[in-house]
């Protein structure tokens, strides 16, 4: 059996498309293809499809990923792209197919690139001088109170125009300790007078490995 990787972007309209919706249209589009994926036995036979570390809804991305099974045992990736990319919604491009390399939880850290109104900087430059900044982070056990700067100690924006930017690089994996959201951070700067998140834009950039080089 051999595990195949789907590497796609997810942009514009496509952020608010949530995982179960994004599992369903996977799931018909890979059966519309005629690929040769690999089905799940039993009463109910359906296709094995895992995705990586899924974004939240309105978040963007351009390292996304999915992976299935199949029984060949070579692919050719450029076939399987082309197969799929037409059939895609507006605002998912697949970027690469390929036999996966490293499983899941190899994910380490992932980036983010952050866009705000610049009326924020002043908040920013608050949660920069701040000791803590302590956020309720929810898990599948309950809430739990963690400190921002344990993991972010500061935050360098630069101003174009009427909007702020910066980059954030955050633990991200299977362990609820160790996979924070951006929107954290945003929640955090809201409750203290910056931008509602409707107002900030969210872009994944990359998915790191442990050894810090790009999740394959």
């Amino acid at each position: 059996m051999t595990t195949v990787r789907i590497f796609f972007e997810k942009r514009g309209e496509a952020a608010y498309i949530s995982l179960l919706d994004l599992q369903r249209v996977f799931h018909r589009l890979l059966k519309i293809s005629g690929l040769p994926v690999w089905y799940t036995q039993g009463f109910n036979p359906h296709i094995y499809l895992s995705f990586s570390c899924p974004l939240s809804l309105g978040q963007e991305s351009l390292c996304e990923s999915c992976e299935v099974k199949t029984e060949q045992e070579a692919i050719d990736g450029t076939a399987w792209k082309n197969a799929l990319q037409p059939l895609m919604p507006r605002g998912i491009t697949i970027t690469k197919v390929a036999v996966a390399v490293e499983k899941v939880g190899e994910i380490s850290t992932a980036a983010y690139r952050i866009s705000m109104p610049a009326s924020a900087a002043p908040v920013l430059d608050a949660y920069n001088a701040a000791e803590n900044a302590e956020v309720i982070k929810k898990t599948k056990r309950g809430q739990k109170t963690l400190d921002l700067k344990a993991y972010l100690p500061r935050v360098d924006y630069e101003v174009q125009g009427d909007q702020l930017h910066f980059s954030l690089l955050l633990p991200c994996g299977s362990g609820e300790a160790l996979n924070l959201n951006p929107s954290l951070l945003m929640e955090y700067l809201h409750s203290r007078g910056g931008a509602p998140a409707w107002q900030c834009e969210v872009l994944r950039t990359h998915l790191y490995n442990t050894q810090g080089k790009d999740f394959a």
